[in-house]
């Protein structure tokens, strides 16, 4: 969750639900949950693996989920932007600059 909570600082408009950053808007949720390597053989300490979720809202309003990502990048700016410049390409809006 450490993860999860750097990137809200840097995502001022997700929201913060305990488990994962959610972003919302009429058309499109995008989630972002954090999964640590459970391995406690390895000596080295992994970056968590952060999952970015987009789903697209439907007619009916159900969500239906297109694609997810898996992100690993030691640096949280640098993991921050990758992300963002994954979802700006999947749904064309800027996840720091409004509400998606």
């Amino acid at each position: 969750m450490e993860t999860l909570k750097l990137l809200r600082d840097y995502f001022p408009t997700s929201v913060f639900t305990g488990k994962c950053l959610v972003f919302v808007s009429e058309d499109w949720r995008v989630e972002l949950t954090e999964h640590k390597d459970s391995d406690f053989s390895k000596t080295n300490a992994v970056p968590s693996i952060i999952r970015v979720r987009i789903s697209k809202k439907a007619l009916d309003g159900d969500l239906i989920t297109g694609h997810y990502e898996d992100f690993q990048l030691e640096s949280p700016g640098e993991l921050a932007e990758q992300i963002e410049k994954y979802v700006q390409a999947a749904i064309g809006t800027n996840l720091r600059e409004e509400s998606i």
